[in-house]
């Protein structure tokens, strides 16, 4: 039976790994124009020396927040963040971020080996041992062949590859990971998901995983740490009981991973000992912005009220604008035209005329 996972390793603990990371009442407030937001509101956990923990919660809940304070990049308006020991009062020298936009995050002016060697010109190195690194982090995530290429030339994919090369050639004592695979499809999606295993398995490096996400959450991570919505607190920390060696076919299709947080598969109990699969039920649905269409006895029920209104309006603003285009088009090309406003049906929704015009 799994247990509970904790958030810090006790102390004196015999063989416990150090801690590494360690948030204490993390609290951020934004103020502007007489408006003040809560981003997070009290935000404690820890991440042992070695961890590979993913941090899941709804969009909007201060995730990326979360993690430029933790990288020194925001001061947070209370509580403290700890990097070995060490108080964070600006970006620390041991650690490497990932962002969730790879395109912005390099230079599209340097190649790809250029853009992995950028940090190691402030480091204490000579030009060879820079070279090293950088072909061993571009070996690492495949790219070895491509390094004179240049950032405007590569997938998107391997764009977020350079971006985690970069990330290893600095060989951090933390790396911080925001939603990178965000804006990829879904079979590079895989392939990163395994590459990140793969590196962490190797280098032991200790990995903090921002996603929304949960299947990638539960598939990568050690622990899940649940955040709620803004104000964001720290929901849940979970311990995800699946083999160490893991693979996008095999061990997805396994009962335990299918079943995650049930008692009788004993997997991804909740600090309290409560199944994480009914953690899970309840965070959806307390972040949902619609509930299910059911009622209680499961037959369907009517879609709310605003539901069946944008419906509604969708279809007049549809039959507002092949109104113009009939008075528009000679005949003959109302096929071809239908395709193209189904195809524009979303900016249709909100400035209907407007649309219409354009296209035509």
């Amino acid at each position: 039976m799994t247990e509970r996972a904790e958030t810090a390793a006790p102390a004196g603990a015999a063989g416990a790994d150090p801690t590494m990371l360690e948030v204490r009442g993390l609290r951020q407030v934004y103020a502007a124009r007489g408006r003040t937001v809560e981003a997070l509101r009290d935000v404690t956990f820890s991440v042992r020396a070695g961890e590979l923990v993913c941090v899941v919660g709804p969009s909007g809940c201060g995730k990326t927040t979360l993690l430029k304070c933790l990288s020194g990049l925001l001061a947070p308006s209370g509580g403290e963040v700890l990097v070995e020991g060490r108080p964070v009062g600006g970006p620390p020298p041991g650690m490497a971020v990932v962002f969730q936009e790879y395109g912005r995050s390099l230079f599209p002016w340097m190649d790809v080996a250029d853009n992995v060697e950028l940090p190691l010109r402030h480091k204490d190195l000579t030009r060879q041992q820079r070279a090293d690194l950088v072909e061993r982090s571009l070996d690492a995530v495949g790219l070895a062949d491509v390094r004179r290429a240049y950032p405007w030339q590569l997938s998107g994919g391997m764009q977020q590859r350079v971006a985690i090369a970069r990330a290893l050639a600095y060989e951090p004592h933390v790396m911080l990971m925001d939603e990178p695979f965000a804006a990829v499809d879904a079979q590079t999606r895989a392939d990163l998901e395994d590459l990140i295993r793969g590196i962490w398995a190797r280098t032991q490096v200790t990995t903090l995983f921002v996603t929304h996400d949960i299947d990638e959450a539960v598939y990568l991570g050690q622990r899940v740490i649940v955040l709620s919505s803004s104000p964001t607190v720290v929901q849940d920390d979970v311990l995800i009981d699946l083999p160490e060696l893991r693979d996008q076919l095999e061990t997805r299709a396994l009962r335990r991973f299918a079943e995650v947080g049930r008692d009788d598969a004993g997997v991804g109990l909740d600090r309290s000992g409560r199944p994480f699969g009914d953690l899970l039920e309840r965070h959806v649905a307390d972040h949902a912005q619609v509930k299910p269409n059911r009622r209680a006895d499961g037959d369907p029920c009517r879609k709310p009220r605003f539901q069946r209104e944008r419906q509604t309006d969708k279809k007049n603003n549809m039959a507002q604008i092949h109104r113009i285009a009939r008075k528009s088009v000679r005949p003959g090309c109302h096929k071809a035209l239908r395709r193209s406003l189904q195809s524009r049906a979303a900016a249709a929704d909100a400035h209907p005329v407007a649309a219409a015009e354009t296209i035509l």
